[in-house]
């Protein structure tokens, strides 16, 4: 007994002098987190506001002044009403199927040639790359119809759950942000392309497990640390074609 708690008192001076805050081996505290399945499977619709979706408003607010003119959301236009307010002239919705009563285009990105050319100043394409099997052609899609000078503003998953049951079958990809640069790059222009990968071990941890961003302090959920990539944002502007000389 004396042994043990000798050992126990050196391994926790030894780790105080070298400044490390790491639990001893077969002393993690797991607590509510050890058991193999999530907390929640819902993302964490049910507990509050999804970690992603934290990540994702914080990087739609901070471009906020990209969603104007004439803008395309995919799947609702919650976000360009949100971030968008007054300076959206007109709000576009796409869908890929027929039956979203809220969709003004029906379209699959990887082969809309239905959609006009240099149509858009703003697409906002958040959690939907995974979703189709060709994302290159989707990215060149996307640069197609906007305008010159207009701007995608893009966000996919790193570190996720996999799939649910709305979308199972069509969950082809998870992304990371040199995967996110090449994708983006090849086609915009290493130079008109913004890539950032949020998220720590904690959020990718909380994240998988179906807890809310509410039960996590912002500063938790702020530090980026580049080896855990919860969520990917891309934010890629059309350059504008140059000017003829008179």
């Amino acid at each position: 007994m004396v042994t043990r708690l000798r050992e126990r008192l050196f391994n926790r001076l030894t780790r105080w002098r070298r400044g490390s805050r790491q639990p001893a081996v077969g002393h993690v505290a797991f607590g509510d987190l050890r058991r193999v399945d999530p907390i929640s499977r819902r993302w964490g619709y049910d507990r509050g506001k999804p970690v992603d979706r934290y990540y994702i408003e914080r990087f739609l607010g901070s471009s906020a002044d990209a969603i104007n003119g004439h803008v395309l959301e995919v799947g609702d236009n919650r976000y360009t009403r949100q971030f968008g307010g007054m300076r959206v002239r007109q709000s576009d919705v796409l869908h890929v199927s027929e039956g979203n009563p809220r969709a003004t285009i029906v379209a699959d990105l990887s082969r809309a040639n239905e959609i006009p050319a240099n149509r858009f100043d703003c697409i906002i394409l958040c959690q939907t790359l995974q979703l189709i099997y060709d994302p290159a052609a989707a990215v060149a899609t996307i640069h197609r119809i906007l305008a010159p000078g207009g701007t995608v503003l893009a966000t996919f998953p790193g570190i996720t759950q996999t799939s649910d049951a709305a979308w199972r079958d069509q969950w082809y990809w998870s992304f990371t942000s040199a995967a996110a640069r090449r994708l983006f790059g090849d086609v915009f222009g290493s130079d008109s392309v913004d890539v950032r990968a949020r998220g720590n071990v904690l959020a990718a941890i909380s994240f998988l497990h179906g807890l809310a961003a509410e039960e996590l302090s912002p500063r938790e959920l702020d530090r980026d640390d580049p080896e855990y990539e919860v969520l990917i944002t891309v934010k890629a502007t059309k350059p504008r074609a140059p000017e003829t000389p008179r």
